[in-house]
C-alpha cells in the first residue's frame, strides 16, 4: 500500500461565533491510501485550538504514517494514540480502501436512502438579529431539536432568546439543547443553570471549561439541568483515565466528536463505557468536510440510537465536497440520487 494526504481549506459561508471566537475558515487533511488499482479516502479534521493534536508536528506525524502505512493497524493506532484526528483519518481510508464503493464504509438502510439521522439544527452565536434569524430558519426546515452555542455574548440576551422560543413551542413541539463551550465560571455557573432550567432546557453542554473536575462534578450534583461533557473528553486517551473521569463527575450525558476523541476506536470505548455507567450520549460532528461526516454519519446510524445526533454541520462551508448527504425536515438523508464529487489530484 501506498499513502499521500493534502491539506484543504474550507470556507465558512458566514463567520461563525463560539465562546472561543469567531471562525471563518477550517484547517482539515485528507489522507488517500493506494493499493494496486484501489484506493480509499479519509479525513484528518484537526480543529486548531481545540483538537489535542494541535502541534507544530502534526504534518510530520502524517508524513511519519505515509511512511509506514504497511504496518499493523493496532501498531500504526498505537503510534497515533496523541493524534486523535489522524487515528480517524486512518481508521476511514482503510473502510473506504476494502469497501465496494469507497464512500459507503457502513451500508445500511442509511446509505440506501431508506432511512435517516434525526438531528438537531445549531444556532451559532452572535448579536440577538443574528441568532433569532438563526432560530426562525431553522423551525421552517423542521427541526424540532435546537441547539444554541451560548456563552459568549451577554446572558440575559440569550436567556430572552431562548424564553421567546419557548414562549411559542412547548417542550413537546421543540427540544432546546445550548453548548456554552466552557463560557461559564464555577463560580456563576450553577446561577445560570438555576436560570436555564426554568426554560425546560434539555441539556448544557460543557458549562465550564475542562479539566476542573471537583467544580465539574459539584455542578452535575447540584444543577436542576441536565450536564453533558464535551471539551472534558479531549485529551483523554486510556480507557482507565476515561473510567476515573466518569466516577469522578458522573454526567447525565457525553458528547462524542471522533475526530477529536480517537475515531471509531475511542468513540466505542467511550460508549462501553458510558453504557456501564448508565450515562447517555449522542455523537456530533467538528466541522470536517462531507468525506468526515460522512463517515461519522454512517457509523452513526449503525449504533441504533434514537436520541437527536449533531451531524448537521455540511450545509456551513461555501467549498465543501459536493455529496449526496442532505437535511431535510430536521433529518440527515444519504441522497443516492445524488454523486460525490471528490479528485484527490484536484484539490
Amino acid at each position: 500500500m501506498k499513502a499521500r494526504f493534502k491539506k484543504y481549506i474550507l470556507q465558512f459561508k458566514q463567520a461563525s461565533g463560539t465562546s472561543r471566537g469567531i471562525l471563518k475558515t477550517k484547517e482539515t487533511f485528507f489522507l488517500q491510501i493506494k493499493n494496486e488499482n484501489k484506493f480509499g479516502i479519509g479525513e484528518c479534521a484537526i480543529f486548531r485550538g481545540l483538537s489535542i493534536d494541535d502541534v507544530p508536528q502534526y504534518e510530520n506525524k502524517l508524513l511519519w504514517l505515509c511512511k509506514n502505512i504497511n504496518n499493523d493497524l493496532a501498531f500504526l493506532l498505537n503510534e497515533l494514540v496523541e493524534f486523535p484526528s489522524i487515528q480517524f483519518g486512518l481508521e476511514q481510508a482503510l473502510l473506504s480502501l476494502n469497501s465496494a464503493n469507497k464512500f459507503e464504509l457502513f451500508p445500511s438502510k442509511f446509505t440506501s436512502n431508506n432511512a435517516q439521522i434525526n438531528i438537531n439544527g445549531l444556532v451559532w452565536m452572535g448579536n440577538e438579529l443574528f441568532m433569532k434569524k438563526q432560530i426562525e430558519e431553522k423551525l421552517k426546515l423542521g427541526f424540532t431539536t435546537i441547539k444554541l452555542k451560548i456563552g459568549a455574548i451577554d446572558f440575559k440576551t440569550e436567556y430572552n432568546l431562548l424564553k421567546s422560543i419557548r414562549k411559542d413551542f412547548s417542550v413537546n413541539e421543540i427540544t432546546l439543547r445550548v453548548d456554552a463551550n466552557g463560557g461559564f465560571t464555577p463560580t456563576n455557573a450553577l446561577e445560570k443553570l438555576n436560570y436555564l432550567s426554568d426554560l425546560e432546557i434539555h441539556s448544557i453542554e460543557q458549562p465550564i471549561k475542562p479539566k476542573q473536575w471537583q467544580e465539574m462534578a459539584e455542578l452535575c450534583l447540584k444543577s436542576p439541568l441536565d450536564i453533558a461533557l464535551d471539551e472534558e473528553l479531549i485529551g483523554v486517551f486510556y480507557k482507565s483515565e476515561k473510567q476515573t473521569l466518569l466516577n469522578a463527575i458522573k454526567p447525565k450525558y457525553i458528547i462524542l466528536k471522533p475526530s477529536l476523541i480517537g475515531g471509531f476506536k475511542g468513540t466505542n470505548e467511550w460508549i462501553n463505557l458510558a453504557n456501564k455507567n448508565n450515562i447517555d450520549w449522542w455523537i456530533t460532528s467538528a466541522l470536517e468536510s462531507n468525506i468526515g461526516l460522512n463517515a461519522i454519519s454512517q457509523y452513526t446510524y449503525s449504533l441504533n440510537t434514537n436520541l437527536p445526533q449533531g451531524l448537521g454541520t455540511g450545509s456551513l462551508f461555501t467549498n465543501n465536497i459536493t455529496s449526496p448527504l442532505q437535511v431535510k425536515k430536521g433529518s440527515l438523508f444519504y441522497n443516492k440520487s445524488l454523486n460525490w464529487n471528490f479528485d484527490f489530484d484536484m484539490l
